[in-house]
């Protein structure tokens, strides 16, 4: 078993600073590339049901645009905001998971649930200043449900069929308090193409997916491109 992923994300938050007689709003852009990666092995319990457990690895690189709140923030606290001067954090994750997949799969419709349970420790490393070098443990709690079948459209010589998607993330430890939320919900919706009957390819399928993504104080969107080999 192979899984893989890369994301960019962008975040928005605001700081607040003051100097005792004032206050104002600094904005703070945080952009951040991961990819990671998963080798497992599956166990079947029946032919719909597999235990299978995965060593994963990860990669992430985040980088601010807040060079002038730098400044104003020096300016106005008399502190040296190392952090957002050097504008990068560096860090590798290494760790597993552990799987119970149930696929129930007919020519009509398909149903996949599963239940997961991933801990990774994540260190930094490089050029990452020295205010924020350190280590975590990511321990993440999830159930993800997918449901697909036809649209009643063909493309390629196959059925273009649409995707629902629902998932809830628990944030254990360490984790969610840096977060500020213990968990996140997600539901999704999309379309998958069949590109099967062209073995060049060597891809099976492409999916397309909009999710909506709320918890504790906090909400957004992001689209999902994936592809199954």
């Amino acid at each position: 078993y192979l899984q893989g992923a890369s994301a960019y994300s962008r975040y928005d938050p605001t700081f607040i600073a003051s100097n005792g007689t004032e206050m104002r709003r600094l904005p703070a852009k945080w952009n951040t590339l991961t990819g990671t990666g998963g080798i497992g092995w599956d166990f079947f319990i029946t032919d719909e049901l597999v235990l299978r457990p995965i060593f994963d690895f990860s990669l992430a690189k985040m980088a601010t645009d807040l060079r002038v709140a730098e400044f104003a923030l020096s300016r106005m606290t008399g502190r040296d905001i190392d952090f957002l001067k050097d504008g990068s954090v560096n860090a590798y994750g290494l760790g597993g998971a552990l799987m119970l997949d149930w696929e129930h799969v007919r020519e009509e419709y398909l149903i996949d649930v599963e239940l997961r349970y991933t801990d990774i420790r994540l260190r930094t490393y490089g050029n990452t200043s020295d205010v924020v070098q350190g280590e975590s443990s990511a321990r993440t709690a999830n159930i993800y449900a997918r449901y697909r079948a036809p649209t009643g459209m063909h493309a390629l010589d196959r059925p273009v069929r649409y995707v629902l998607e629902f998932s809830h993330s628990r944030y254990l430890g360490a984790q969610a308090d840096v977060l500020g939320f213990d968990h996140l919900t997600s539901l999704g919706a999309g379309l998958e193409l069949d590109t099967s009957a062209y073995n060049p390819l060597y891809v099976s399928r492409l999916r397309a997916v909009l999710r909506y993504m709320f918890g504790n104080n906090v909400s957004g969107v992001s689209l999902g491109l994936a592809a199954s080999f």
